[in-house]
């Protein structure tokens, strides 16, 4: 069974997934596995027609806690530790920082079809709906300091209270100390020294907790949300589920200040880039915005769902990594669509439920799969009508969708071309003249050619296979081992020892440019060789 069908079948009652995100910067892609975890958690209970409802949180009262290497840092500094929604827009059609890179996250989100109903922390704290929850805490703020020191080992001061006033001078809430509560109001600090990355104010006085003058520590604040949203299901990233992590604190606060039981929890794992992990508020690696232009939508959600949640996603776009993405998921698709339809209907293999949660709409609409490498190679061929070449190449009459889904991996294959790709992964065919690197060649390599050029002008048919046997056999003919055989092809056409397969890349080329070329090199043209 599924992962997420598994969760869904142990459910009871009502459910309510949430997830939540602080803005505070370009959202990276890696911030999208938790979205699309708990989408695929919310469309499972749906699929069990279980009542569920999904919630996603922006948490913009947290503070900016840094810069963005793409933000002009004079212009924000002055805003360091402030809240995230209190913090000008980067740019316009926003409001303020948080709703200008939450914004740009929830197109994406529309894009996936991931449709949560969405809440913003500004509005929870400033319409009261948190107050009962500050004063709860504050009340009981020897049990959330049990709470961490039970748990993870961390000592908070005897009068130490979870809350963070806004400062009424700097307007900085990362900075801010409570060290008493009258019942009422809060006396507070705002302590130089408090944080690393921005210096408090020192100011200090008392102050009202209530309707948006402050805010909970998030570990508390995420128990306040999952009490006064109902919510029964939320996972979390790896690091905040170690063992004695943010997780096991906030589970504790729960128990001990509620006397309830926390959400069900499963931890999933951290999307790699390059094998490093990527950081909103640093900028480092791909944005979710970015991924989002490059990949279809299920081709997206696929690369969430085909690899188990625990399990680390390594994604880098580059040729290996994208043109196995789209083999993989073709590879899914050509096996759902050889099912019968009752078989279509029932259980699903793992692959294959990955496969549906990756469907906008849970349906799967088996396709024509024409190879994306292949593409890629046919963009970079001039003079060439694409969809025409495509047609031809099918062993099929495409249908309508078949067209739709080719034009569709022409605009991502040529996206990859123009933003992605690596010098050595273009190819730069040489068709008006011939590569001054065939000077190289030795007289082997050269007859080679010549016999190669024979045989390929007398072939029945021009596909890619056909073209590759026969290269193979007439290296077994010449006794040429492939390693000198195979670049001496490169060179004739691309100027370098390496390319696409060999076979495939001549059949991209008119038959009679291809036997001149050989037999050109083979005679010695556009070289030294005589």
């Amino acid at each position: 069974m599924f992962w997420a069908d598994k969760i869904a079948a142990s459910t009871q009652g009502d459910s309510v997934v949430n997830d939540s995100k602080t803005p505070s910067g370009r959202v990276h892609v890696g911030s999208l596995r938790g979205v699309i975890v708990h989408d695929t958690i919310y469309r499972a209970l749906k699929r069990a027609q279980k009542p569920v409802r999904f919630l996603y949180g922006i948490d913009d009262y947290d503070a900016l806690d840094g810069i963005p290497a793409y933000l002009d840092s004079n212009r924000f500094q002055e805003y360091l530790g402030q809240p995230l929604c209190n913090v000008p827009s980067p740019g316009e059609g926003a409001s303020d920082y948080a709703k200008y890179y939450s914004d740009e996250f929830f197109e994406v989100f529309e894009e996936l079809g991931v449709r949560p109903e969405i809440y913003y922390l500004r509005d929870l704290y400033r319409q009261g709906r948190l107050n009962s929850y500050i004063e709860t805490f504050l009340q009981k703020a020897h049990l959330v300091r049990e709470a961490y020191k039970q748990v993870s080992g961390a000592e908070r001061a005897e009068n130490w209270y979870p809350f963070h006033p806004i400062c009424e001078n700097c307007g900085k809430i990362a900075t801010t100390v409570v060290s008493d509560y009258n019942g009422k109001e809060v006396f507070y600090t705002c302590k130089p020294d408090a944080m690393s990355y921005v210096q408090g104010c020192g100011h200090s006085g008392w102050v009202s907790p209530f309707d948006g003058q402050g805010k909970l520590p998030w570990k508390v604040e995420w128990v306040a949300k999952w009490d006064l949203l109902g919510v029964t299901i939320e996972l979390a990233g790896k690091d905040h589920s170690q063992k004695g992590g943010s997780r096991d604190v906030a589970n504790a606060i729960y128990r001990k200040v509620f006397d309830k039981r926390p959400p069900f929890h499963s931890p999933y794992e951290f999307i790699l880039v390059g094998g490093t992990k990527m950081s909103s508020s640093k900028g480092v690696g791909a944005s979710a915005r970015e991924v989002a232009n490059l990949l279809p939508p299920e081709l997206l959600r696929f690369l969430m769902l085909r690899t188990q949640p625990k399990t680390a996603i390594n994604f880098s776009p580059n040729y290996e990594t994208i043109t196995r993405l789209f083999r993989d998921y073709d590879a899914a698709i050509e096996k759902y669509g050889c099912l019968s339809g009752e078989e279509q209907q029932g259980d699903l293999s793992k692959d294959l439920m990955a496969l549906l949660y990756s469907q906008l709409d849970d349906q799967i609409q088996p396709y024509y799969p024409f190879d994306f490498s292949t593409l890629i190679s046919l963009l970079q061929v001039p003079h060439l009508d694409m969809e025409a070449e495509v047609a031809k190449r099918s062993p099929q009459a495409l249908t309508e969708l078949d067209q739709q889904v080719v034009r569709q991996r022409i605009e991502v294959a040529q996206k990859w071309l123009d933003d992605y790709a690596d010098p050595e992964e273009k190819l730069i065919l040489y068709v008006d003249e011939i590569p001054e690197s065939v000077a190289a060649l030795d007289e082997q390599q050269r007859q080679y050619l010549g016999e190669l050029a024979t045989r390929l002008e007398q072939l029945s048919d021009w596909e890619g296979e056909t073209l590759q046997t026969e290269i193979f056999t007439t290296t077994k003919q010449l006794e040429l081992p492939p390693k000198l055989a195979f670049p001496a092809v490169y060179q004739s056409f691309l100027g370098k020892e390496r390319g696409p397969k060999a076979g495939n890349l001549l059949s991209y080329l008119e038959r009679p440019f291809v036997v001149q070329r050989l037999r050109e090199v083979a005679e010695g043209q556009g070289s030294a060789v005589s």
